[in-house]
């Protein structure tokens, strides 16, 4: 039970740390562009919303097997096999919750509008500056709700880890694996134990997040 608690917050921490990284850039060209082929990129990431996760892990699957492009590149370059592994398990969780970070961080650069950016840009400020010093301070509340949603999203995934990882103890097994196995074996209080801990860290995961939030609200 302590090894899938641990190896779940280990999966959470680190997808919610790529999708941090990966999203911002992709949030700030889709809150920023123009081109005509923007919507058709925002549906790409959009996707997972409306996927049913057994479909994603099975063409993630089928993607990362050796028998297939992807799968045999990594394979014959780099010597990574990534299905039934935990670093599978990684890229599958940041593309199953990519939106959950992404439209977040994507509104509040869209929340901060132009004209906060126009003003630094007469003050002669170089873009990156005008990113780093005027959009991502005024885009924190977006980034918060990013991270909690994608922390939490991550830590309650099934379909796409069963699909990606199967049920290895100590490298796949993650909370939400563990707690089918045991209500699959009637072993009713171990499931009782750990859905009510997931119940609880939720909550407490987003009325934190609200009060943060309130908090930013009133000092801004």
């Amino acid at each position: 039970m302590t090894g899938a608690i641990l190896l779940t917050l280990k999966l959470a921490g680190l997808t919610t740390l790529i999708l941090l990284l990966v999203g911002t850039p992709l949030a700030w060209w889709l809150s920023r562009n123009r081109v005509w082929w923007k919507d058709l990129i925002s549906a790409v990431v959009a996707l997972p919303l409306v996927l049913p996760p057994t479909v994603l892990g099975f063409y993630l699957l089928l993607a990362m097997s050796p028998q297939n492009a992807f799968g045999a590149f990594l394979k014959a370059h780099f010597g990574i096999v990534l299905p039934f592994t935990f670093e599978g398990l990684v890229l599958g969780s940041v593309i199953y919750s990519l939106p959950f970070v992404v439209q977040p961080i994507r509104n509040a650069f869209e929340a901060v509008g132009r004209g906060p950016l126009e003003v630094a840009a007469t003050l002669r400020a170089s873009p990156l500056d005008r990113f780093l010093t005027v959009a991502l301070p005024l885009a924190r509340p977006g980034f918060l709700t990013a991270a909690v949603l994608g922390f939490a999203h991550t830590m309650g995934e099934f379909g796409v880890v069963l699909m990606i990882g199967g049920n290895l103890p100590g490298e796949t097994k993650v909370l939400s694996i563990a707690i089918y196995d045991y209500v699959e074996s009637l072993e009713w209080t171990q499931a009782h134990i750990l859905s009510g801990g997931m119940l609880l860290g939720s909550f407490l995961l987003i009325f934190t997040m609200m009060l943060i939030e309130k908090r930013s609200g009133r000092l801004y």
